[in-house]
């Protein structure tokens, strides 16, 4: 049955509760029911005339509201009254959602808009200055949402703006390191991702007002292209100096292998110690061409290292040998302490170091030790040939002439030896001659001291 104006015109009935609510009132609070009958207060508001014709009462007087056509009086007034608490709901709805929920200011005031243009349009039966005060309620209410999201997006533009002047420090910081400390993949990915961050910033953080934008967004970009400036410029330096080490250690490897055959074995290991400093000094060249590089200096090295120590091990091994025949010679010379009989003692002992001589060079770690052992052996002969001498001076001083005789053979001996190491370039050998010299000339001054003392 549709709705009639006085004039007997069909009017639009009012919008539902659901309507003016909006799509989202399905997921939001829901006003109270509105019963299948009208309320009895929005009744008291009405009257239905003897023509049919329904008014509503108002603080300004009685006004039209419709007619019911083919109704009775009651039915006519419940239609409209029961509009009245549609309205009245919808408006309590909209009230609960913005107590109850975080409706948006925005979407509330259209909400609120739609319901004052069907609450200004519609011919409803109830207390309309009572909605009319429950529409101000609610537009106050959203007056205060409104102010809560304007201090909040304001709040929000002050941190967006603190966080974006930090993501633009950062970024100037990684700019300004200097080059030599910069980690560059590590500097290069942190920039993309404040890049990325700085994008993410655009699209969903709040909005800055555009000159504190253009000017946070001049920095960073300017931060950027000096790093990206700065990189190219680093790489194109270690580019130029890896080109100049690789040049460099190519010369070095190709004097290493040219003296990878050498036997020259001092001289050639002096030589190889100067191309490793100098190796050092070189620098690196990229990473591949160093590695190659280094792997051909290295088994050049290892080529002339490997020849040396197989002859310095043939050596040892004839070194042990000498050193037993030594041992044995030594315990034929302590086997003479306590001396019993000088004369016994000097011969077996001049034949000792004769023999000692003879033996040959002992590994370098026992050289000391042996040596010590046969002076102290020495020693004791002298010390008894001193104390003879007290007894019978030409028999001390023809000893002491033919032990200097002795030392002075033995010392040209050594010489001999030691120029020969010398030349050779053997270093060990060169040292094992000199420390034996040096020995050997000590007793030979010891010798002579003690013949001058008997005019010799």
């Amino acid at each position: 049955m549709s709705e009639e104006s006085p004039a007997g015109r069909p009017v639009p009935g009012p919008p539902s509760p659901a309507q003016l609510a909006g799509r989202k009132a399905a997921v939001h609070p829901v006003a109270p029911p509105v019963p299948d009958g009208p309320s009895s207060e929005s009744l008291a508001f009405g009257r239905v005339d003897e023509d049919g014709t329904v008014y509503v009462r108002t603080q300004e007087g009685e006004r039209a509201v419709g007619s019911y056509p083919g109704s009775t009086p009651e039915e006519a007034l419940a239609y409209f009254a029961r509009k009245y608490d549609e309205l009245a709901a919808a408006a309590q709805l909209l009230q609960q959602r913005l107590a109850q929920t975080d409706l948006g200011a925005h979407e509330a005031r259209e909400s609120l808009a739609h319901l004052r243009e069907h609450i200004g349009e519609a011919n409803v039966v109830g207390d309309l200055a009572a909605l009319s005060a429950l529409v101000d309620q609610v537009e106050a209410t959203v007056a205060a949402r409104q102010e809560q999201e304007s201090a909040a997006r304001a709040e929000a533009k002050v941190r967006a703006a603190q966080e974006r002047e930090a993501l633009v420090a950062e970024a100037e910081g990684i700019a300004a390191t200097d080059p030599a400390q910069t980690q560059w993949k590590a500097a290069s990915a942190r920039m993309r991702d404040l890049f990325d961050t700085w994008k993410g910033m655009q699209r969903s953080g709040p909005r800055l007002d555009k000159e504190t934008e253009h000017a946070l967004w001049q920095r960073f970009s300017a931060a950027r292209t000096g790093f990206d400036r700065q990189r190219k410029t680093w790489f194109s330096h270690l580019d130029e100096q890896q080109a100049e080490a690789r040049r460099v250690k190519e010369s070095l490897v190709a004097q290493a292998e040219a003296l990878a055959g050498s036997r020259d074995w001092g001289a050639t290991a002096g030589e190889f110690k100067r191309l490793m400093q100098q190796w050092r000094q070189a620098g690196r060249a990229q990473r591949s061409q160093d590695d190659a590089l280094w792997s051909r200096f290295k088994h050049a090295q290892d080529t002339f290292f490997a020849a040396k120590d197989e002859v310095a091990a043939a050596e040892n091994a004839e070194f042990v040998a000498n050193l037993e025949v030594k041992e044995a010679l030594l315990a034929e010379a302590e086997a003479l302490l306590p001396i019993t009989d000088l004369q016994v003692a000097k011969r077996e002992l001049r034949s000792v170091q004769e023999r000692w001589d003879i033996a040959g060079k002992v590994p370098r770690a026992d050289m000391q030790r042996i040596e010590q052992r046969l002076r102290k052996v020495e020693q004791a002969v002298r010390d008894q040939e001193d104390q003879r001498w007290k007894q019978s001076n030409p028999e001390v001083s023809a000893r002491a002439q033919s032990m200097v005789e002795q030392l002075e053979r033995a010392v040209q001996g050594l010489e001999q030896d030691l120029a020969a190491a010398e030349a050779g370039g053997d270093d060990r050998a060169v040292a094992e001659a000199r420390q034996a010299l040096e020995a050997r000339r000590a007793w030979l001054d010891s010798a002579r001291s003690g013949l001058a003392e008997f005019g010799g």
